[in-house]
C-alpha cells in the first residue's frame, strides 16, 4: 500500500510496492535488461565510468541488476553484487562471474544487507532508490557497511530541472510506477539528505534527470 504524505514529501515517494512486487516486476525485466545492456552502456556508460572510476578497494554494487557496473570499475578493485531479483542476478553471474575481481552475486535485499558494519572501501549503487520500497532505509544500510573514510557512489535519475520534462514525469509518474516499480519523479539528493551520509560531491545532467553524487558515511 502507498505510504502517507505530507505537503513537505519530495516528488514520487508516494509510491512504493513491496519487495514481493519489486522482484515480481524485475523477474519479468530480467532478461530484457539483459539484452538492452548495450543500450545502457551507450547511454549512460560515460556516467557510470566518471563516477565509479572513484572507487577504491573492495566495491559493494547495491541492486547490482545483470552486473553492468563492474565493467567501470578501476580493474585493481574487487567486486561483490547484491540484488533482489535472481533472475537479474542469474544473467550478472553468466556475463561477470569468471571475471578474477568478481567476488560473488548474492540475492540480498538492499534494506537489509547481510554484512557487518564497516566491511567495504566503497559502496556503489545506479539507478535504484527509485525501486526501493524504503529508500533511506536502503541508503542508510550503504552507510552502515562502509568502512569510515569511505565513499558511497550513487549514479540516479529523478525529476528534471526543466519545467516540460518534469510536467511530463509527473503526468506519467503512477504509470511508469505500475509497470517498472520505478519512481522516475524522485529527489535523489532529498533522499541522501534523509539518510545517514554527507553528500562529498554532486552533478546533474541530461537536463537534470541524472544525479551522480559521492557520499561519506556519517561519523556517529
Amino acid at each position: 500500500m502507498p505510504s502517507a504524505t505530507t505537503e513537505a514529501d519530495p516528488p514520487g515517494r508516494e509510491r512504493s510496492d513491496t519487495l514481493a512486487d519489486v522482484r515480481e516486476t524485475y523477474a519479468e525485466q530480467a532478461d530484457r535488461f539483459d539484452r538492452m545492456q548495450w543500450l545502457n552502456r551507450r547511454l549512460t556508460g560515460g556516467f557510470r565510468r566518471r563516477l565509479f572510476a572513484r572507487a577504491r578497494g573492495r566495491v559493494l554494487d547495491v541492486a547490482c541488476g545483470t552486473g553492468l557496473n563492474v565493467q567501470f570499475l578501476p580493474k585493481a578493485t574487487t567486486y561483490v553484487g547484491v540484488d533482489l531479483s535472481p533472475e537479474m542476478l542469474a544473467n550478472a553471474s553468466e556475463r561477470f562471474g569468471g571475471l578474477d575481481r568478481v567476488v560473488g552475486f548474492h540475492e540480498m535485499d538492499a534494506q537489509t544487507l547481510a554484512f557487518d558494519d564497516d566491511t567495504f572501501d566503497t559502496v556503489i549503487s545506479a539507478l535504484s532508490t527509485c525501486t526501493f520500497p524504503e529508500p533511506v532505509t536502503a541508503l542508510n544500510e550503504m552507510s552502515r557497511v562502509c568502512k569510515p573514510g569511505g565513499r558511497v557512489l550513487l549514479f540516479e535519475h529523478g525529476r528534471s530541472s526543466v519545467g516540460p520534462v518534469a510536467r511530463f514525469q509527473e503526468w506519467r509518474a503512477d504509470a511508469h510506477y505500475a509497470k517498472h516499480s520505478c519512481r522516475w519523479d524522485q529527489d535523489p539528493l532529498a533522499l541522501v539528505g534523509d539518510a545517514d551520509l554527507s553528500v562529498v560531491d554532486a552533478s546533474t545532467a541530461l537536463l537534470g534527470v541524472l544525479t551522480a553524487i559521492e557520499a561519506e558515511p556519517e561519523q556517529g
